[in-house]
């Protein structure tokens, strides 16, 4: 059975800090790329960063180029997105989304809250 299971989200002041992380079962984690989106009320799912197979690639959204950091350790089979400089504008659900040719998985989301 497949499963994603994202944590570390919560209410953090702006300015703040949190690092999510993605725990993946049920499949072969390795050989699949990794990606965080976040969903805000009202608005559509958008891709916030994404990392390779293996780690040696990443990308990010220009939103939040050089605050966040999308990392993964294929041995505990988790996959991390280290958050800093928040704003209120990032207060939104993050998902966490698995991918490779021939198949895709959903978590099932955390809540960040950005709010003093």
């Amino acid at each position: 059975q497949v499963q994603l299971v994202e944590s570390g989200g919560g209410l953090v002041q702006p300015g703040g800090s949190l690092r999510l992380s993605c725990a993946a079962s049920g499949f072969t984690f390795s050989t699949y790329a990794m990606y965080w989106y976040r969903q805000a009320p009202g608005k559509e799912r958008e891709l916030v960063a994404g990392i390779g197979s293996t780690g040696g690639s990443t990308n990010y959204a220009d939103s939040i180029q050089g605050r966040f950091t999308i990392s993964r350790d294929n041995v505990k089979k988790t996959v991390y997105l280290q958050m800093n400089s928040l704003k209120p504008e990032d207060t939104a659900v993050y998902y966490c989304k698995a991918a490779n040719r021939y198949n895709h998985y959903w978590g099932q989301g955390t809540q960040v809250t950005v709010s003093s």
